[in-house]
């Protein structure tokens, strides 16, 4: 099988390592190197309590150069004042003096627990154990993926392959994320890798529009992150011309881009901690964009409506009464649900429907809810999962 990691792009070598950070003793620190200095683009958490990762990978990235990812699970950085910066700002110095290039073409990303000190010795370490290893092969991909996991229960890969002036153009992706979940900005921890020309303006385009469409519409407990980051880097290698319009070529990729990061979102949400099901909700007929938002947003942040998704239970008027709430404009003699293809409340009314088949239905790992609000055209939808009592324990105990 042709690799479909990150390392399949031209132009770029990974490494995982164990450092020691996670107390499972797991791979836990990654890096991945470019041949050459990328054209990259990334979006970040809109939280103002924010890990050190994040100053720092906003700063570097601001004219859209970088050669050098590191990454590492079981410690975010995070709410570490100025001694977190340093420890961020030291590992992207040790890392761009191997390459002999500049700390500030280096980005530098963490995940885990918030308000622990890095351990520099475990992570100074690490880094040196990750540059003996590191390569372009399919394995260094697939333990990469593992190295960035927290509470994730599987690795997240996506991959599309298109072309671009008679040119093999690849887009490589992998994601964490599995709880502190919430449809504020891009994702949890996300990179992507690409051969394709671009230029750095129009690399930041896509990817914000792209984010606005994928991870940006996942949810698993409203909780936004203090170090959600999506990073993308563009080698150059495939031979396309240079993108630098919004032309033909800037639409298949982006397509492309977003095939992959739509893929990857949709994973997350699948793995959210403690789920058993996967659920995207849709709300249409909305007079306005505003108030389709509000109201699959009011949607998947009940815990009602979520736990009772868990127990494969169609309780419609869970749903309906958080439309209500939501500030959405709506015409109640319009108003209409659909659970897992089957209309339960139409025009306003209840609908006779077989709980029994519906509760098998929901049952599956993933499915559907539909809410037209009869008022307008508009329409929006979320990525989310069921509320379980397994989400309960990972995250009583995730600390202690």
């Amino acid at each position: 099988m042709a690799n479909k990691t990150i390392t399949s792009p031209r132009g770029f070598r990974v490494a995982a390592v164990k450092a020691g950070i996670k107390a499972s003793g797991n791979l836990d620190l990654g890096l991945i190197i470019a041949d050459k200095p990328c054209n990259t683009a990334g979006v970040f958490t809109t939280n103002k309590i924010c890990s050190a990762t994040i100053d720092v990978c906003r700063s570097h990235v601001s004219n859209g150069k970088i050669q050098a990812v590191f990454v590492n699970a079981g410690n975010a950085n995070a709410a570490t004042g100025q001694q977190g910066l340093e420890d961020a700002q030291t590992i992207c110095t040790q890392i761009a003096s191997k390459l002999n290039i500049k700390s500030s073409d280096v980005m530098v990303n963490s995940t885990g627990i918030i308000g622990h000190f890095m351990p520099m010795d475990k992570v100074a370490a690490g880094i040196d154990k990750a540059f003996d290893v590191i390569n372009n092969s399919e394995t260094n991909g697939l333990e990469f993926s593992q190295a960035i996991m927290t509470t994730d229960l599987t690795q997240k890969l996506a991959f599309k392959q298109i072309k671009l002036d008679g040119k093999v153009v690849k887009v490589a992706g992998t994601a964490k994320g599995s709880g502190m979940i919430a449809p504020n900005m891009a994702t949890m921890l996300g990179f992507v890798t690409t051969d394709a020309d671009i230029k750095p303006a129009m690399l930041k385009k896509a990817l914000r529009e792209v984010a606005s469409m994928t991870f940006n519409k996942v949810s698993v407990d409203n909780h936004q992150s203090t170090n959600d980051s999506l990073i993308v880097m563009a080698s150059g290698m495939a031979g396309n011309n240079e993108i630098a319009a919004e032309d033909e070529n800037y639409q298949i990729f982006k397509k492309a881009l977003w095939q992959v990061c739509d893929d990857l979102a949709r994973q997350i949400a699948a793995d959210g901690e403690g789920a058993t099901c996967a659920v995207t909700v849709r709300v249409n007929s909305a007079a306005t964009a505003k108030d389709a938002t509000k109201a699959v947003r009011a949607i998947v942040d009940s815990p009602l409506v979520r736990t009772a998704f868990n127990g494969a239970d169609p309780n419609w008027g869970r749903i309906v009464s958080a439309v209500g709430y939501s500030g959405a404009k709506f015409d109640l003699s319009k108003l209409t649900c659909k659970i897992a293809g089957k209309v339960v409340y139409r025009n306003g009314q209840p609908v006779k429907f077989d709980p029994a088949t519906l509760s098998a239905k929901m049952k599956h790992p993933a499915w559907l809810v539909e809410v037209d609000l009869g008022a307008g055209q508009a329409s929006d939808f979320c990525y989310t999962c069921d509320l379980s009592k397994g989400y309960v324990t990972i995250n009583a105990d995730y600390h202690t």
